[in-house]
């Protein structure tokens, strides 16, 4: 193996300067917040179910619907930045637009921030907004794309934000209406990375 080879300026640059000291500076001010805030470093490092002692299984359907906003999420920024069609055709507007916005509903997702911290309603109305500032502004590229597999996730998206918000006046079993309630917010999520994945795919035909 040729040491020139693997110690290359220029990437040892990149390596460090653009991936591994953010990711320990985030790491450490992650823990230097958290311990001040009261948490102590195990419990801001270790997984919920080493500490709790409970089965690795609990909440399983929920953590890979974060997975699948987060993989939304990726393929949209690595799209961008990489594919040969981002300037032009208005592709990578799409493309960031989504990702942002995948990026949001991961993190909602992962802190409960709708169920713990912001006014439910209030919240679901900006998911709304954004979601249909998307789909206008990018209403054929989305048609040319798969118009009915972005269509069918905002309908499941948004049927379990209906029954979030009206659960209390659904006379039927609390666990059957979750069940459904994060059936449609799982599918929905899964469509939603599918449309991803082909618009990520996706080349203007030539002209």
């Amino acid at each position: 193996m040729n040491l020139k080879q693997v110690f290359v300026a220029r990437k040892v640059l990149i390596s460090i300067s653009c991936i591994a000291f953010p990711a320990l500076l985030f790491y450490s001010l992650s823990i230097l917040i958290l311990t001040s805030s009261g948490f102590t470093i195990r419990e801001v490092v270790k997984d919920p179910a080493q500490l709790t002692g409970l089965s690795s299984f609990l909440g399983f359907l929920s953590n890979i619907g974060v997975w699948l906003w987060v993989s939304s999420t990726a393929v949209c920024f690595y799209s961008v930045f990489t594919n040969p069609w981002k300037r032009g055709g208005g592709l990578s507007e799409l493309m960031l637009l989504m990702g942002l916005f995948s990026l949001i509903l991961a993190v909602d997702d992962l802190f409960l921030l709708h169920e713990r911290y912001v006014y439910d309603k209030g919240i679901f109305l900006i998911y709304a907004f954004c979601a249909f500032a998307i789909l206008i502004r990018h209403y054929r590229k989305i048609i040319e794309i798969d118009g009915f597999t972005f269509l069918l996730a905002g309908l499941l998206l948004a049927s379990s934000v209906e029954i979030d918000l009206n659960q209390r006046r659904i006379s039927f079993d609390y666990a059957y209406i979750q069940m459904i309630e994060e059936g449609c917010k799982f599918v929905g999520a899964a469509l939603w990375l599918f449309f991803i994945g082909q618009a990520a795919a996706f080349r203007p035909p030539e002209s």
